[in-house]
């Protein structure tokens, strides 16, 4: 028997995007009973956010995926906490009025409570998040979602593929395919729930199982190659941008701004090598008479 998505009893009214533009951004109770799909965005600096926060998007989420696509590791393994403040202080520059997840990156959450603790409020307090994601549902995961949970902190799980033990679930696959693995998939869920999460994002599963998760669950879904029938969706910018190198199956590209930027770089290469850049319209003049002073 599914539960009441919305069970804070909220009238929803949300800002406009012109409205989060004067500084009123989505609360979490708002979030949660949105009734439209939630949109959320990666965004790892502070043009992105501000565009995020132009187009009127739900949340920005300042993933660790900023590993592969802007500090060119191979995986989100050695990002660390000092990379996602760094990022997420310049997101929230970009979109103060933009409700902003911060993933807690591989290793800040996985070596004890205290440490997990000050690592969510280092994130909070320096980086400006109003959330933190956490990946996975082990039973040390969920207890510093219970913890965080109880004192103030908002947690999104995120379930499914799980990048940050990519090498543990042996690659980058679509997850909970056959009944072992999905009935996995389902219980964490119920258990991030249980566990004090307001949001969880479901990653590369079958759509239908996103459903019934989606169906079982009163807080929001998430999905990012989950299927149409999660509660919101979220791309990473650099893939609907078209600023990736290869096109990927769970996102789709609504620019190719990748190959407009070769292009510009180009034709601007061309112009200085050929002299006709930078030209006069560029340039900035000087009095005859003050020059005649210098020579």
């Amino acid at each position: 028997m599914s539960r009441p998505l919305y069970p804070f009893g909220y009238t929803f009214s949300p800002p406009s995007p012109d409205a989060r533009l004067l500084g009123v951004k989505l609360t979490l109770p708002q979030l949660q009973s949105n009734p439209q799909p939630l949109v959320m965005v990666t965004a790892y600096d502070y043009p992105a956010g501000r565009q995020a926060q132009a187009a009127g998007v739900d949340v920005v989420l300042v993933g660790d995926s900023l590993g592969n696509v802007v500090l060119g590791y191979d995986s989100t393994a050695p990002v660390t906490l000092g990379d996602m403040l760094h990022h997420a202080r310049a997101v929230r520059r970009g979109a103060p009025a933009t409700f902003m997840v911060v993933d807690m990156p591989f290793g800040s959450y996985h070596m004890g409570l205290e440490m997990a603790q000050k690592s969510a409020v280092a994130l909070v307090q320096e980086g400006g998040a109003d959330a933190v994601k956490l990946e996975g549902a082990s039973p040390e995961i969920l207890e510093v979602m219970r913890v965080l949970s109880r004192n103030g902190i908002p947690v999104v799980a995120h379930l499914g593929l799980t990048p940050q033990t990519e090498i543990a679930l042996g690659g980058l696959k679509v997850q909970g395919r056959d009944e072992a693995s999905a009935k996995l998939i389902l219980d964490q869920a119920q258990a991030v729930q249980d566990a004090g999460a307001f949001m969880v994002v479901l990653e590369v599963i079958p759509a239908r199982l996103a459903r019934l998760i989606t169906d079982r669950l009163h807080i929001p879904t998430i999905g990012i190659g989950a299927g149409p029938h999660c509660k919101g969706q979220v791309l990473v910018y650099h893939d609907l941008l078209g600023l990736s190198d290869t096109p990927k199956k769970i996102a789709k590209r609504y620019a190719e701004l990748g190959q407009q930027s070769v292009s510009a770089l180009q034709s601007y290469t061309q112009e200085v090598r050929s002299g006709t850049f930078p030209s006069k319209e560029n340039s900035f003049i000087i009095k005859d008479d003050v020059l005649d002073k210098l020579y």
